[in-house]
């Protein structure tokens, strides 16, 4: 049973773009979103500093084109991520705002603030996105918050997860869960529906936002939502076709009047806001016009962009949704037809092309609209949150069941990966595998620690390692265990213990270790279909060596029993040590050219004279 907090309890959505923030009202019984100072249901993400003050939120957003340089977005974007990811060196270029390298290759925000200069690490100011909606809430309950849950992408590693967490903490919040962001819509939906069916029903959660796209895919059956599949892009979303709209309009403006504004944090934040302005409109017209008084220069800007032209510009990024959308349920190994729903979540969804795509690629089914999609993300949480919470009693009581999104294990001898826990397992996890030495009188084992979809460990990311120490003097093929546990926030530890003596180690995957971007997430996924008879031939290959080096082990130890010697010719030894010796050499062989046959027929030479020895 999970454990229950005390105190007041709160949903967040912290979005890349927006946030918002929800609680289960025991008295209405129902989940109620709770509007900011200015009577929003949705809190921009934004963080601006000033010579006299920090500003969070609309009054954020309102002075950016006056002060680019110093209003921070897009922060989730950077949360867990490496200075050095590619993705990180992309965006900075897009943003007003300066990004530099901080210790341990973490991203930083440089600022100026009170006329001094002010660094910033990301979980500082989502921490401050975050304590803005704590207050928020509080200002509307009139009671302190301490607890929340706090969605994040479904994506989202655990360097990712933990960040968050930590920036929960920054802000004063107890970050008592963090979810999914579709398996909260998919809980917003499924209590929207709860008086018509309790019979399984298979539900795909289409997620597109300001700067994240997932999509799931959940069975409900009563109070169980069991994720099957996921898969998305934390690192796709309205900002994206945002930048695709300005610069289009940046290249429209030098056409026009020979100048360049790519260079102007000013004129592209007012840009950029005009262009996020038509989105929205172009959602239910077929035209918008964009005019802005004296952009750069005193020169005035006027255009306008169709509907069939926004298409046009943004269709690479709306077809690769639906690329994802298609790996989703093949992993959930799900036909299109058996989907019974399609939920729509997160204000992006709302482009009429996204859903027509989308329509179309189910066959004609219609789309659920019924829930909001800027809210069903904190609707979801504040459930989770009431769940976890004492006293509250007429919450449903639900069964959530989310899913690991990529496959963890260790690295075994010949750089092969041994996966412990597969992509998309249910969530909390434990599992424990058994595994050997491979050297006589081996005294410790290093474990190291990987997650993707490869068959070589190496090609795989690398989340940590350690040593299990203090083996008795065996032979070979010395057992030890090895114990991967995920918890419900899907942070990884895992452990090793020899049985025989009773010595342990263990490491708690954090966010201190170099970890995978979203972007290499997608890549990893999408290597591991196309090189997959790449990685058939070293599986056999790297088996084939395994096999060679046990026979070449088993046929020393033979050689050196006294009656075996006593029977055996000298010609016949010496024509096995020759054998072994040449097996022993394509054993340590680094050249990875050499044909599979050779390795195959070196093996059943061996195994030939392996027998031939067992049986004299």
């Amino acid at each position: 049973m999970a454990k229950k907090y005390k105190g007041c309890a709160v949903g967040i959505d912290l979005g890349t773009t927006y946030s918002c923030v929800a609680v289960w009202q025991e008295h209405l019984n129902r989940v109620e979103i709770i509007h900011n100072d200015q009577g929003n249901n949705t809190t921009p993400s934004c963080v601006a500093f000033t010579v006299h003050e920090r500003m969070i939120g609309d009054a954020a957003k309102n002075q950016a084109a006056t002060n680019p340089e110093n209003t921070v977005f897009d922060s989730k974007r950077l949360i867990g991520r490496k200075y050095s990811d590619d993705i990180v060196q992309k965006d900075k270029m897009l943003w007003p705002f300066k990004v530099i390298a901080g210790a341990n290759d973490k991203p930083v925000i440089v600022v100026k603030y009170k006329g001094e200069e002010k660094q910033l690490c990301v979980e500082e100011v989502s921490s401050m996105i975050l304590g803005k909606m704590r207050e928020i809430a509080e200002a509307f309950l009139e009671k302190p918050v301490k607890n929340a849950v706090v969605t994040v992408p479904a994506y989202f590693n655990d360097s990712q997860r933990k960040a968050t967490i930590d920036a929960g903490a920054i802000a004063g919040l107890n970050v008592v869960r963090i979810i999914s962001e579709p398996t909260a819509a998919a809980i917003a939906y499924g209590l929207d529906r709860r008086n018509s069916s309790v019979e399984e029903r298979n539900i795909f959660v289409f997620d597109l936002g300001g700067g994240t796209f997932d999509v799931s895919l959940l069975t409900i059956q009563d109070k169980n939502y069991h994720v099957k599949a996921t898969a998305g892009n934390s690192h796709l979303g309205g900002e994206d076709i945002d930048n695709k709209m300005v610069k289009y309009f940046v290249k429209e403006f030098k056409r026009k009047n020979k100048v360049d504004i790519s260079g102007n944090p000013r004129a592209l934040r007012r840009l950029r806001t005009a262009c996020e302005r038509a989105k929205r409109t172009l959602s239910s017209a077929i035209t918008v016009t964009v005019e802005i008084d004296a952009l750069f220069e005193g020169i005035d800007f006027y255009s306008s962009m169709t509907r069939a032209r926004f298409e046009e510009i943004n269709l690479e990024l709306f077809e690769e949704c639906m690329e994802t959308v298609e790996r989703c349920l093949t992993d959930a190994e799900i036909e299109k037809s058996s989907v019974h729903d399609v939920v729509l979540v997160g204000g992006s969804s709302r482009i009429p092309k996204v859903q027509k795509l989308l329509q179309d690629f189910f066959n004609g089914k219609d789309l659920c609209k019924s829930i909001n999609p800027d809210e069903a993300v904190a609707y979801g949480a504040a459930v989770q949150a009431a769940l976890l919470s004492e006293g509250i009693k007429n919450v449903p009581n639900l069964v959530l069941l989310d899913v690991t999104p990529l496959s963890l294990g260790i690295e075994l001898e010949g750089d092969v990966m041994s996966v412990v826990i597969p992509r998309n397992t249910t969530i909390p996890v434990k599992r424990t595998e058994v595994y050997n030495t491979v050297d006589d009188n081996q005294s410790a084992v290093d474990i190291s620690v990987y997650e993707g979809e490869r068959t070589r460990a190496s090609d795989n990311n690398l989340l940590g390692f350690f040593t299990l120490s203090g083996f008795s003097r065996a032979l070979r093929g010395h057992p030890f265990d090895v114990t991967f546990a995920m918890d419900e926030n899907g942070i990884l530890s895992v452990s090793a213990e020899d049985k025989t003596t009773g010595n342990k180690n263990k490491i708690t995957i954090s966010n201190n270790k170099d970890r995978l971007s979203a972007g290499e997430i997608e890549r990893m996924i999408q290597e591991a279909d196309i090189y997959k008879v790449e990685d058939k031939k070293f599986l056999r290959k790297a088996k084939t060596k395994n096999d060679l080096d046990d026979c070449i082990y088993e046929i020393r130890k033979a050689l050196k029993k006294h009656d075996i010697n006593s029977i055996l010719c000298r010609e016949e030894k010496e024509e096995m040590w020759s054998a072994i010796n040449r097996a022993t050499d394509l054993v340590d062989e680094k050249n990875e050219q050499d044909d599979m046959v050779v390795f195959e027929d070196c093996l059943n030479e061996l195994r030939s004279m392996l027998e031939r020895l067992k049986t004299t």
